[in-house]
């Protein structure tokens, strides 16, 4: 280009679209441990930058979804403190299932003396009370004591169950999938009428046929729930044949599920709900004597996946768990998890026989076994080497076995 004349340099200003909000971080405060694991704050704004200069915004102006933390993890260094305990108490009965308790106290790593509980309050502390089992009670008179065995009715439809399927990890005991509820009473003696009236009344039962009709006229308690129960795979409809309930006077019927809930009493001759997962539990309330409804229920193949392969589905009033393999390749796959119903007037309880889920300072907690009380929707997570003892408030549980 030299024989071209050369134009003189310019610089001309210009201006575009003003940039978006952005978020801005400013550095993180304090560690709010002296040591070990703690919290720092950090301070985030919405600016957004007009003619060289940030400009504060609304925070609603940047992405929510975009918002960094407040509060990040620090660790200043490792800490001189930590939890040491007694020994375990013996068993609070002589025979049969107690509980064992124990001391907790913060100790000097130093010293090897106790401190004040407070310098070790940023660490886990593993359980203070775990059940045992002195060993089976003398049988008085030949009587068994209330619900200490179900009694099995006769089985037209057997589902497979954990105990016949290879590939499943854990096993039931007891009472198999049948066509009837599960009755908890045995009749001796001269009890008989009573105990036949029991088995009619179709209160606090779990069926599990894959068809069946429930009548819930003339029953004597105000409420009354059945649970209806299906393999993972399918899902559950009800019709409602006849119904005399009195909705002026507040009785109502309630069905609900992992993924639906529902109430109604106007209309409910010949309408029709649809579980959407394997269980239903449906509870009728009523104030009159007499009134009630009649249900008929069928399954059917499940129209989505609502459910992990890995997931497993126990009905039985007892069994075993063992927390699934994953291998290294499997650990970003789904949580597996479990799902436990037994009949409405039961409860559960969840008993860790053996729990390694790595050394209890680990503090990545990837490791951890998660309790779900359905009911409640409470939950509550087992780190470590904790040999826990887990009692539901409902008839339903959920575990998530996580890495």
């Amino acid at each position: 280009c030299q024989p071209v004349p050369k134009p003189e340099s310019r610089v001309e200003v210009c201006e575009l679209n003003p940039c978006p909000p952005r978020w801005k971080v400013t550095p993180a405060g304090p560690c709010s441990s002296s040591c070990g694991l703690g919290l720092a704050v950090q301070l985030v704004t919405c600016v957004q930058t007009l003619h060289g200069q940030e400009v504060l915004q609304e925070e609603h102006l940047c992405p929510v979804a975009e918002k960094p933390l407040t509060s990040v993890p620090c660790v200043i260094r490792t800490c001189s403190y930590e939890w040491s305990f007694s020994e375990w108490s013996e068993c609070s009965t002589s025979c049969g299932n107690g509980i064992q308790t124990r001391q907790d106290f913060c100790l000097s790593s130093l010293t090897h003396k106790p401190v004040n509980p407070l310098f070790c309050r940023h660490f886990p502390k593993a359980i203070v009370v775990r059940g045992c089992s002195a060993g089976p009670c003398p049988e008085q008179g030949g009587t068994q004591s209330p619900g200490a065995q179900l009694q099995p009715v006769t089985p037209a439809t057997h589902l497979p169950t954990a105990a016949a399927a290879p590939e499943h990890r854990h096993k039931e005991l007891g009472v198999p999938l049948s066509a009837g509820p599960q009755e908890q009473t045995k009749p001796s003696g001269g009890e008989e009428d009573t105990a036949k009236r029991s088995f009619l009344c179709v209160c606090g039962n779990l069926f599990l046929n894959a068809t069946g009709m429930i009548n819930m006229t003339g029953v004597e308690s105000r409420d009354c729930t059945v649970t209806i129960g299906r393999p993972l795979r399918e899902e559950i409809s009800v019709t409602i044949l006849e119904s005399s309930l009195n909705c002026t006077a507040g009785e109502i019927l309630l069905f609900s599920g992992r993924m639906m809930w529902r109430t109604g009493c106007r209309k409910l001759p010949l309408s029709l709900i649809n579980s959407r997962t394997n269980t239903l539990i449906v509870k009728q309330r009523v104030v009159l004597p007499g009134n009630g409804v009649i249900l008929q229920y069928n399954s059917r193949t499940a129209t989505k996946k609502y459910y992990q392969d890995c997931d497993q589905q126990l009905f039985g009033p007892q069994g075993e768990i063992v927390n699934p393999v994953q291998f290294p390749a499997e650990r970003q796959g789904p949580v597996c998890r479990t799902f436990i119903t037994v009949a409405p007037r039961q409860r559960i309880s969840i008993r860790a026989l053996n729990a390694d889920l790595g050394p209890e300072g680990n503090q990545t907690h990837f490791n951890y076994i998660l309790v779900r009380d359905v009911s409640t929707m409470k939950t509550v997570v087992f780190r470590g080497k904790q040999q826990f003892l887990w009692q539901s408030t409902g008839s339903q549980a959920e575990i998530e076995f996580h890495e």
